[in-house]
């Protein structure tokens, strides 16, 4: 007589959470490439830079006496001009068209400091 054939013996499964060695996960597809992060940490580093040198005008302004109104207004205005040429930096930066509506970003830190001294 003959024995019947036999099945190969099933393997265990295994928990989803688990490495299979026998069936790999596919690769991530969301890696950034070296230059892209580089590019965004030079285009941080030069916004935050520059935007802080706008905030300390506005600190300047804000600290200069009452009656130099006229002062206080240009330093404003600088401190705003400075805050478009960090946003139009990063554009640059990451190649996009200087010409943008984000541009008017830059005004915030002038529009903050001319609330302050004037309004609060």
């Amino acid at each position: 007589m003959e024995n019947p054939p036999t099945r190969p013996a099933a393997a265990p499964r295994r928990a989803k959470h688990l490495m299979d060695p026998n069936n790999p996960r596919p690769p991530q597809q969301y890696s950034m490439s070296l230059s892209r992060v580089q590019t965004w940490v030079l285009s941080t580093l030069a916004v935050i830079t520059i935007l802080h040198l706008s905030a300390g005008l506005v600190v300047a302004a804000i600290f200069t006496d009452e009656a130099r109104t006229t002062s206080r207004v240009g330093l404003l205005v600088i401190a705003g001009l400075f805050g478009v040429v960090a946003v139009a930096a990063g554009l640059a930066i990451h190649q996009r068209s200087l010409l943008s509506w984000w541009l008017l970003l830059g005004w915030v830190p002038a529009l903050v400091g001319a609330y302050l001294m004037f309004v609060a």
